[in-house]
């Protein structure tokens, strides 16, 4: 049976209880969760807590309570003071102010002109001023050439007119095989004129075109072409004989100029004491 208070004769209030302990008839307290209890007519009743929240920036709800609160806004993360003034990070000079948990920002109204600088000291935006030059007007950022050719390359800044030649290659041929042609803005390379002849290295000679020599090798002929370049080409010998004669200079040995004895050269006929024996006269036969 629930306890009974004392009350007039023939009457009771009864009491709610609520895991094992008694509440008072009327009485009201608060359950995780935000849930609102009461006691009535000894029954249990709890409903979820409704936080009607006037502001548009409300602050979280504090510890020990379920509803968020209105003193203070709540911006990007960052809370904020009753009052406070302050300046978004992204903003381009906008001022904001939380009050009644409500944030209010204002932006500067800036009237059109020039650019002071190209860093301005104040938050406005403006329009950069426009070039004059040489009778022309340019608009700020325009490109343009000077005295109508591609050497010089001009820019409007700000007002200002900003000019810089045109960069050239490095050229890697002789001051002498340089040449500016018409119209041009940089010296170009002459093609090289057309051989004369060939150069040797070697021997630092330098022969005619269509010029035939031996390179010290009598065996070797080479021929200067119209190009320039040098073609050799080797000789081949093909005549055969048992004596055979080698002449100085001659590539191949000649087998009718004469006979060669003990190192020296005779000719056809001609006669010739022995090495062996003086006694003995010999005779060079070409067969």
């Amino acid at each position: 049976p629930s306890p009974r208070a004392a009350g007039a004769p023939g009457t009771s209030v009864p009491h709610c209880w609520y895991q094992g302990a008694p509440r008072e008839p009327g009485a009201r307290w608060m359950e995780p969760g935000c849930r609102s209890c009461t006691c009535q007519q000894g029954r249990v009743l709890c409903e979820a807590v409704s936080c009607p929240v006037p502001c548009s920036h409300p602050l979280p709800a504090p510890a020990g309570r379920c509803c968020p609160s209105c003193t203070g806004c709540l911006h990007n993360g960052v809370a904020r003071a009753e009052g406070d003034v302050f300046s978004p990070s992204d903003g381009n000079c906008t001022v904001c102010i939380c009050l009644g948990g409500n944030i209010s920002c204002i932006s500067p109204e800036c009237p059109p002109g020039s650019c002071p600088s190209s860093s301005p000291p104040d938050c406005c935006s403006c329009q950069p001023a426009k070039c004059t030059f040489r009778g022309h007007t340019y608009p700020h950022g325009a490109r343009f050439s000077l005295d109508g050719d591609d050497c010089t390359t001009c820019v409007c800044r700000g007002g200002e007119v900003e000019c810089s030649f045109a960069p050239c290659p490095i050229l890697d041929c002789p001051q002498h095989q340089r040449h500016l042609g018409p119209g041009q803005c940089c010296f170009t390379c002459r093609d090289p004129p057309a051989p004369a002849g060939c150069f040797v290295d070697d021997n630092g000679v330098e022969f005619p075109i269509g010029q035939i020599w031996s390179p010290g090798d009598p065996c070797e002929l080479c021929i200067c072409q119209a190009d320039g370049s040098v073609t050799c080409k080797r000789t081949d010998c093909v005549e055969t004989c048992p004596y055979p004669i080698r002449i100085p200079g001659q590539c191949c040995p000649d087998c009718s100029a004469g006979c060669t004895y003990m190192g020296r050269i005779f000719y056809n006929n001609e006669t010739f004491p022995s090495v062996l024996d003086p006694c003995l006269s010999c005779i060079c036969l070409v067969r």
